[in-house]
């Protein structure tokens, strides 16, 4: 039997090429979201080229409401199995500083775009009864993060989202996975001006090494997967450290080099 389809967003760069690429290789027909029309055409070409499945490109702002709304109405006759919200951006800088429209459509993305197509996609899931959502977070869930402080605040939101709904969707077919990467190597760090912090001086993972995990996670019905071995156990020793300190790390990493 043909599988369905996979609907990644953030889909242009990064993970979200990545993670596009594990659910073509496994049959799944993708469906490509970002703003960047160009990149999707050429992944798309490729992955129908490679894995002889079927791609569509669907170039859209999620920071609005309409379009989230628009894209379910698009894919209804695409059997969407799987949802990636992979889209997201950082933005850098004193929070007093830092322009508050940028923000503000951080927030649109990293959160209300995430909460939205969950429940939008997880509804018709629900009527299927199978169905499989991975909400990509970040290790910066765990922490205060002066310097990003809206960034590291809207994947907190990401993480007790996911795995909130997780727990309410046990026994159902349907299962909510949240990935937690740590450092990446990907164009996120260029986009948010992080490039010469200090965060990306140690070890750091590749965007395919983070997308295996997250989706052997997901495929698994893991509520949550954080990303390499090393960000395991800093996140373990974090939830023992006091907020207060963990502050004084981040504003230290998030400074430049």
């Amino acid at each position: 039997m043909a599988k369905g389809a996979a609907l990644i967003t953030g889909a242009s760069s990064g993970i979200g090429v990545e993670l596009a690429t594990l659910c073509a290789g496994d049959g799944y027909a993708v469906i490509l979201v970002a703003r960047r029309a160009d990149r999707l055409a050429e992944l798309a070409e490729n992955l129908v080229h490679e894995y002889g499945i079927r791609a569509r490109v669907i170039a859209a702002d999620l920071a609005d409401a309409a379009v989230r709304v628009a894209l379910l109405d698009q894919t209804r006759g695409d059997d969407v199995e799987i949802l990636i919200n992979n889209a997201g951006f950082g933005l850098r800088g004193a929070y007093t500083e830092t322009d508050w429209e940028a923000e503000a459509r951080l927030i649109q993305v990293n959160m209300i775009a995430v909460a939205h197509l969950t429940k939008l996609f997880a509804k018709d899931m629900l009527h299927r009864g199978s169905g499989r959502i991975l909400n990509v977070g970040s290790t910066a869930a765990f922490v205060p993060g002066p310097f990003m402080a809206m960034y590291y605040a809207s994947k907190a939101f990401v993480v007790s989202l996911s795995l909130a709904i997780a727990n309410e969707l046990q026994g159902t077919g349907v299962s909510v996975t949240v990935l937690c990467p740590g450092p990446t190597r990907t164009e996120f760090g260029m986009a948010a001006r992080i490039g010469d912090s200090k965060l990306f001086e140690g070890p750091t993972m590749t965007a395919a090494a983070v997308a295996r995990e997250g989706y052997a996670a997901m495929m698994a019905g893991k509520p949550e997967v954080i990303a390499g071995a090393r960000n395991r156990w800093m996140i373990l020793l974090a939830r023992l450290a006091p907020r207060t300190m963990l502050a004084r790390i981040a504003r230290r990493l998030n400074s430049s080099t």
